[in-house]
This record gives C-alpha cells, structure tokens and sequence, in this order.
C-alpha cells in the first residue's frame, strides 16, 4: 500500500518505563506509517507529566514540518495517565467518531474492558493528533482499522489530509 499524499508523522510514547528499546507500541506506529508510504518526521518518548507533554506536542503542533502526531499510552484511568489532561485543551477541535469507533473496534477485541480505553483525537494548528493506548494491539487496531485509511487522501468518501496544513 501507498498512499498518494505522504505524511510527515511524529510518533510519541508517553510512558515513565519505556526506552527506545521496549518501545513495542511505537515500533508498531512507526512501522506502519511507513510501509504506508509516509515518513517518520520524529519519535520521542516523553514521561507521563502533562507540561512535559504539553511542551513537545506543542511544539510538533508548530513545526510546520509534522502533518500528524500518533501518540501511545497515557489514555488509562491510572493516576500517571496524563495524556488527555495534557493534550485535549491544544485541540482546535476534536473528533469525537474516533474514540466512538475505536472502542466499537476494539470490543470485538477485548470485550467491555474496551470502556477504560480514553482515546481521542483532533485538529491543532492544521496539525491531526490521535492519542491510542499504549499497547501494540491497540495500536495495531487503531491505525489498521482507521487512521491508515483517515490519512489516505485517496480514501473517500472522506479523509483527513484536505484539513492539514501541508506544506
């Protein structure tokens, strides 16, 4: 598969634990944006602190360079899952479908438990931002079942890539 408009992605783990070595999530992200035929603009791992996240999403957000950030992890009900804290007041809106579909997705998977999964995703800056859990599974879930075909701009009826701010 390739798509007809590549994406420069940032890929960002928010973890406390995490090195470039068990990165498994990021890995899957990273792996599958580019045998879509984007490119991996950045990857970074960032400790659940929500200035600490705010201050590298923010500036992705302003680099006019990333078309799209995928975050994993920090999406749970923990006291150190800070991502949606963090993270949803930088939206200049929010898609509310893509935790709604997500979790239809992923119940298939894993059943009602699917309920503790606080996936979101919106717009910043011309800038799209999808916050997945912090698993490989759920990764794999969300970009094969929806942001693969949501940065696709041949995918219609709709994508997202019209709303970015492409360089």
């Amino acid at each position: 598969m390739s798509v007809e408009t590549p994406l420069n992605i940032a890929v960002i783990t928010v973890s406390d634990t995490r090195t470039p070595e068990t990165d498994k999530s990021g890995d899957v992200l990273a792996e599958s944006l580019q045998k879509a035929g984007h490119k991996l603009q950045q990857r970074d791992i960032v400790a659940d602190d929500i200035y600490q996240l705010r201050a590298v999403v923010s500036a992705a957000i302003a680099d006019p360079e990333v078309h799209a950030i995928l975050m994993t992890g920090g999406t749970g009900f923990t006291a150190r899952d800070n991502t949606q804290t963090a993270i949803q007041p930088l939206f200049d809106e929010s898609i509310d479908g893509f935790g709604e579909l997500f979790r239809a997705l992923s119940y298939e998977e894993i059943g009602t438990s699917t309920i503790q999964s606080r996936v979101f995703a919106g717009l910043a800056n011309g800038c799209i931002i999808f916050c997945l859990p912090g698993s490989p599974g759920a990764c794999r879930t969300g970009w094969d079942r929806i942001i693969a075909e949501q940065l696709d701009s041949s995918h219609k009826p709709c994508n997202f890539v019209d709303k970015l701010k492409l360089a």
